[in-house]
């Protein structure tokens, strides 16, 4: 059958419209919009299309008068039943009006640590003027009282057991044992019972600077019953504090694992759990102060005032005060905070259920656009509450919407229109149906033994194996196990979300889509077959990002530099270049080394590519000849003469895009000189060869030395015997006048010749 809920808001649902579908076609064509149904062929009478209906059960008049003992009537409708149909939002009005006089329950919760010892004596002294300044805001006004330190355990608190009876300096008199959180006085209207159980109190102390403020702030908004607070007044607890504060994870450096639950333990007074349980979260004090309609004010010093302020932007319904050194301003500081509060109207609601959205519109001077909270300064407001169902919910949901800090709430029961609504033929055997079954929503439903979109197909005429192989994708699962095989035909099985699986084999459906957010497809599409079709104004997978090229847009304006495409608003590049605007490819070749050749080819006609230069280099769209290069290392290749070739080079937007300048004057070496090569040579040749006869002259010199200074040794160990024949020869060589070593020597050459 035909599920309303597919088309969401612009869908509509078909009723018994003879021949609209094609044989073999899915019903789920059945469901589209009314201009598409329309073109299709099919007649107005028979589209279906729910509209959201409203009912107000209860809408109690506004109160008129001042508070009196009756319960006042504060906000309307008080009770509202909404049907919706998934994706179609419903508005409806909100009134609010403050009720004048309307009671007050103020808890002045104070930190007693030993550096507020002044503004305890302040306090003490200021308990008339407080009850006064409350009878000035209303008549049925409360006081109630309480304490707090930090935990008594290290290293918050010196555990010393004298340290714990008295941790105040030696001089202090008057000292109170440590604590966490005391409850001292519950509401009261009586001044005298305020003023004597403040002034019994007594300053105390611990060792850090945080103190246990959300421990207390926690137990004075759970434990309402020991507080006293009443079901019909605006709660406000007051924090008087000098220091800031511990929170979640801190009592880890005591050794507390337990996490806060969230409840009350109080016994004699006493938060019994202080030094068993962590402290509580600020999420945790925001969440139990919204539900139990309490507001803050923190009275803190100035020291401490940024610390607060930004407590309060995380508690809704907050303020913050500055006190003075001795906190005697406390009462106009009081004054001031609740008029800011009680001037302001902030409505919005508790947990929503799943798929449910609200938004509300405030009807006020100032109120700003629409959203999930309506915010008015005035005592008498209205907004525009619009809710939307986006799925289909099977059973009827709650949930309540009020002012914040404020006990009077409306309740929303909400459920879905999802089903048909179709005026059907009352025959059995309906001609479109062959006569075998009867038409319910424009499809027929046929009798046993007959199957098929019209019941033309009978179980028993046909072949069940070749019927089944037709079900079959690729001769895998039959209707890939989502749907079953009907005279061939898939009818594909219906999901848990309300829609169905679809496809010739049942292979799509869309609930399985990548979520963003928790939300399928991010909220910002729709699923289609397992992928997101994404809304025309978002893009990605789950639709996760708003459609935008501001980053990836260069200085010159081109996305990602031609080299990538810009996915939620960042470049994906091509392989190798690098984010953010795909400008550099470190892992790529450089163009100084693979242009090298067309430079050669653009700027001086030569080289490999000089035939088809046009062609071949058309990747460099943009070259000039320059007579001088731009500062900076050049690019240089040699080109087929041998001559360095100077140029730059620069990628342009694109893969394979770039611009040149080449320098007009090459670099080449010159041609030898071959006079002088010869010359060299021949002086060459000659100097070596007169080396090499000085080698020779100069190793014959010294063997005739050698050969010399031998000769000499022998004739000195020649031993002469003198005879008249030696006087005789010397006398003789004395008239020749010839030395007889020359003599010799003459003699010895002629002997060697």
């Amino acid at each position: 059958m035909c599920n309303c809920a597919q088309g969401q808001s612009t869908s509509l649902c078909l009723s018994h419209s003879q021949n609209f579908t094609n044989p073999g076609e899915q019903e789920a064509a059945r469901c589209d919009t009314r201009a598409q149904l329309e073109k299709r062929g099919c007649i107005e009478k028979d589209i279906i299309s729910p509209q959201n209906n409203l009912t107000v059960t209860k809408n109690t008049p506004l109160s008129t008068n001042a508070f009196v003992k009756d319960e006042p009537i504060q906000l309307r409708p008080q009770e509202v039943n909404l049907e919706l149909r998934p994706g179609l939002p419903r508005t409806f009005r909100l009134d609010f009006r403050r009720v004048e006089g309307y009671p007050v329950d103020l808890y002045y919760l104070m930190d007693l640590s030993y550096s507020m010892e002044d503004d305890l004596r302040s306090i003490k002294t200021l308990g008339n003027e407080l009850f006064k300044a409350l009878q000035g805001i209303t008549k049925q006004g409360r006081i109630g009282f309480g304490s707090f330190v930090d935990k008594t355990v290290l290293p918050f608190t010196n555990t010393n057991p004298e340290k714990l009876k008295k941790p105040c300096a030696e001089k202090e008199q008057f000292c109170q044992p440590a604590f966490g959180y005391r409850h001292v006085l519950s509401m009261t209207e009586n001044k005298a019972d305020f003023n004597r159980e403040v002034d019994k109190q007594r300053i105390s102390g611990n060792l850090d600077s945080p103190e246990g403020t959300l421990d207390a702030i926690m137990q004075a908004a759970v434990c309402g019953d020991r507080i006293g607070w009443r079901n019909s007044s605006t709660r406000l607890i007051v924090l008087s504090t000098d220091d800031g504060f511990h929170m979640a994870g801190d009592g880890k450096l005591a050794g507390i694992l337990e996490p806060n639950d969230e409840r009350c333990y109080m016994d004699n007074q006493l938060y019994t759990k202080s030094n068993d349980m962590d402290y509580p979260s600020v999420g945790q004090v925001a969440s139990q102060l919204e539900k139990n309609n309490i507001q803050p004010i923190f009275a803190v010093t100035k020291s401490m005032e940024n610390v607060y302020r930004e407590l309060s932007r995380m508690i809704p319904k907050s303020e913050v005060g500055v006190l003075s050194e001795d906190s005697k301003n406390v009462v106009e500081l009081i004054q001031a905070a609740y008029n800011r509060l009680s001037s302001k109207v902030t409505v919005t609601h508790d947990a929503l259920p799943d798929n449910v959205r609200v938004t509300y519109t405030p009807l006020c001077p100032g109120g700003g656009p629409a959203g999930d909270k309506g915010v008015c300064d005035n005592v008498k407001v209205s907004f525009n509450v619009t809710v939307t169902a986006d799925e289909c919910i099977d059973r009827e949901v709650s949930f309540l919407i009020g002012p914040l800090g404020i006990k009077d709430k409306m309740k929303v029961s909400l459920s879905t229109h999802c089903e048909c609504e179709c005026d059907d033929p009352k025959e059995k055997n309906h001609t479109y149906c062959n006569n075998k079954g009867k038409v319910n929503c424009g499809m027929c439903s046929c009798k046993a033994g007959f199957v098929g979109q019209r019941c033309e197909c009978s179980i028993g005429e046909k072949d069940e194996s070749s019927l089944r192989a037709a079900c079959r994708k690729d001769n895998g699962t039959e209707c890939e196990g989502r749907g079953d095989c009907v005279c061939g035909i898939c009818q594909c099985y219906a999901l848990q979300g309300g829609s169905t699986y679809y496809g010739t084999h049942c292979e799509c459906e869309n609930e399985s889509c990548e979520k963003f957010q928790n939300k399928l497809c991010g909220g910002n599409g729709k699923c289609r077959c397992k992928n997101c079709d994404c809304s025309p104004e978002y893009e990605g997978t789950a639709c996760q990002c708003k459609k935008s090229d501001e980053q990836c847009r260069t200085p010159s304006g081109s996305v990602c530099s031609g080299r990538g495409t810009c996915q939620c608003n960042q470049c994906k590049c091509m392989e190798g270049y690098q984010r953010p605007y795909c400008l550099t490819c470190p892992a790529c070749q450089i163009p100084c080394i693979t242009k090298g050749k067309c430079i050669e080819c653009l700027g001086f006609a030569t080289g490999p590519f000089s035939k088809n230069c046009s062609q071949t280099c058309k990747s460099i769209n943009d070259f000039e000849i320059v007579e001088t290069l731009p500062p900076g290392k050049p690019c240089d290749v040699r080109d087929v003469e041998n001559c360095r070739v100077f140029f730059t080079i620069k990628q342009l937007d694109g893969e394979d895009n770039y611009s040149a300048q080449i320098l007009k004057t090459r670099e080449c070496p010159e041609l030898p000189n071959i006079y002088a090569i010869i010359g060299g040579a021949i002086a060459a040749v000659a100097l070596i060869g007169l080396v090499i006869l000085l080698i020779i002259k100069g190793f014959l010199y010294w063997r005739d030395v050698k050969e010399f200074r031998r000769f000499e040794n022998e004739k000195k160990k020649e031993k002469w015997t003198p005879t008249a024949g030696s006087n005789n020869q010397s006398m003789y060589d004395k008239k020749l006048n010839v030395h007889p070593l020359e003599c010799r020597g003459l003699s010895l050459g002629n002997a060697d010749v």
